[in-house]
């Protein structure tokens, strides 16, 4: 990914691989992390404070998008699926359901009187499932704040997250011993 004239550098030393903005000196993204803490990173800056904490990893993230327009919905999955590639984000399943979800409300044309004279409205709503995997939790949170920045008008958004956790304590031990025996 070319960067052209934008504030970001990237720099890789002791095995870390990332960007760091210079117009605030915050951290943007990194790709490879590792836990030690570098000393020469461009312009004395470290990143002792981000190593502390570990990344979340993600087996997979759904993201439901649902609008009155199919044509808005379509626009935004290629969107959405652009950035993933920029971000090397690994691209799962992207589906629509065949038809749309219909409601139908129907009214009395008059509030009186006149039963057989009624009008009948409509309200279709289409949807776009996509689905992203294996993900950190500071690349996840870098895309989803992009892509909710540029949601359409009309558009709304529902993220379903699946994390890896390691297994507790007393089912580790439970697993040890059953392969033990």
């Amino acid at each position: 990914m070319a960067f052209g004239n934008s504030p970001c550098k990237r720099f890789q030393e002791n095995g870390i691989l990332g960007m760091i903005a210079n117009h605030h000196l915050q951290f943007v993204g990194v790709n490879n992390f590792s836990s030690t803490r570098t000393s020469g990173t461009p312009q004395g800056l470290s990143l002792e404070k981000y190593s502390d904490k570990k990344d979340t990893l993600y087996k997979s993230v759904e993201i439901e998008v649902r609008s009155g327009e199919p044509a808005v919905l379509l626009s935004y999955e290629w969107f959405t699926s652009y950035a993933a590639k920029q971000l090397g984000i690994t691209i799962g399943k992207c589906w629509a359901p065949p038809k749309a979800h219909h409601h139908r409300l129907t009214l009395l044309k008059s509030i009186h009187i006149y039963k057989k004279h009624r009008v009948q409205y409509e309200i279709r709503t289409y949807f776009r499932h996509m689905t992203y995997e294996r993900l950190t939790e500071s690349t996840l949170k870098t895309f989803l704040e992009y892509i909710q920045r540029n949601v359409p008008e009309g558009v709304a958004v529902k993220v379903t997250k699946k994390s890896v956790l390691n297994l507790p304590p007393s089912l580790n031990d439970s697993v040890r011993r059953l392969s033990l025996q």
